[in-house]
């Protein structure tokens, strides 16, 4: 994803521009979080997507709508919850109680919480209707489908967990949510001169050198890895919004190495000779820009995932092709049989015909 310091800050909330898809790639026109932040605080300036602080409110409810976390919010890490949520006394994910916004968790958070532990994942949603940021309903909405993907993913692989909700209210202590008293600590540090607290596992993760991949998916990773020889299904057909296939055309494809040069998190990558583009699912976050930025349309999406594949990093060889020298300009391509003739030459050579007619055939 590039060089990752370029932060935007309000308070305690930070937007990293050069982790967002929208801005490091042109062929990408992700607008999840704008769509997503009810105080229309995230908008596009000059083509590039700019967190408009003085509208920015720190609810922390676009964190789980990035696919690349180019969201953070130093008083809550989404990811080191989740983690560590089965060593939680408190099953129940709260606005009111332990977290902020539900919209901090993805659908790869929830099922890192359902499937390391034997406890329950209920997500307190009765509050989110009236919620001030919920104007729109928007909010809610989203909470739901990472919910909903989260467990058609569990019922998928023939798990018997269940994110369920809560949708009744809950009575509260009223000034005791962990989340705001730990907001409020963390602001209270920020005006301290005392050094800033240690940095959270997400934070720590992105400041490692040439990491493309987000934590989020790494998680899920490696719980799979725990789980995938007790799942009933490991291999599925079908697809979901978790996982992605991807499928290259021999004849279509000219082995130009664009796809691999933009994947951001290198889930496409060139064979050691450089003759073959290698597919790894569990990189794969279905952002499209490899079949967006593919000139041919070599590129399609495909359907079904391997979960083992996933779990242990298994890469799939997608399309491998033989050099061979061109007899016109002597450059080596990609053979694909018949004449050995590049594809540059050949068009060259059917577009100008008439300009190597000899006089003799006039």
């Amino acid at each position: 994803m590039g060089n990752h310091n370029f932060v935007q800050q309000k308070g305690l909330f930070g937007f990293s521009a050069t982790r967002c898809l929208r801005n490091e790639y042109f062929h990408n026109d992700c607008r999840i979080c704008i769509e997503v932040c009810p105080k229309e605080a995230i908008a596009l300036v000059r083509n590039k997507l700019t967190l408009l602080k003085d509208q920015c409110i720190e609810c922390a409810g676009c964190i789980g709508s990035c696919p690349t976390e180019a969201y953070e919010i130093e008083s809550f890490d989404p990811n080191e919850f989740s983690l560590l949520y089965s060593t939680h006394e408190n099953t129940s994910l709260s606005c009111k109680v332990s977290t902020p916004c539900l919209g901090v968790f993805d659908a790869e958070h929830l099922l890192v919480m359902a499937l390391r532990g034997e406890k329950a994942v209920v997500c307190d949603m009765s509050h989110c209707a009236t919620c001030v940021l919920n104007e729109s309903g928007t909010m809610e909405k989203t909470i739901r489908s990472h919910i909903d993907h989260a467990n058609t993913f569990l019922t998928q692989i023939g798990v018997d967990k269940t994110i369920s909700t809560l949708e009744e209210q809950a009575i509260h202590a009223p000034r005791r949510a962990l989340f705001r008293k730990g907001l409020e600590k963390a602001k209270e540090v920020l005006t301290d001169p005392q050094p800033l607290p240690q940095k959270s596992m997400t934070a720590t993760h992105h400041a490692l050198p040439s990491m493309t991949m987000p934590l989020k998916r790494i998680l899920l990773r490696n719980t799979l890895k725990e789980v995938v020889t007790t799942l009933p299904l490991t291999t599925l057909s079908d697809s979901n919004g978790l996982f992605f296939n991807k499928a290259i055309d021999f004849q279509t494809c000219t082995n130009c190495g664009d796809c691999t040069q933009f994947c951001p998190t290198d889930a496409l990558f060139a064979s050691s000779d450089n003759q073959g583009i290698f597919f790894n699912q569990g990189k794969c976050i279905g952002c499209g820009i490899c079949e967006a930025i593919c000139k041919p349309h070599a590129i399609s999406a495909k359907e079904g995932f391997d979960l083992v594949s996933i779990a242990y990093e298994r890469s799939e060889q997608l399309v491998h092709y033989d050099m061979v020298m061109c007899h016109e300009c002597r450059c080596p391509y990609p053979y694909k049989g018949g004449e050995p003739i590049c594809d540059r030459c050949a068009d060259y050579k059917k577009q100008f015909s008439t300009m190597f007619t000899m006089a003799k055939d006039f």
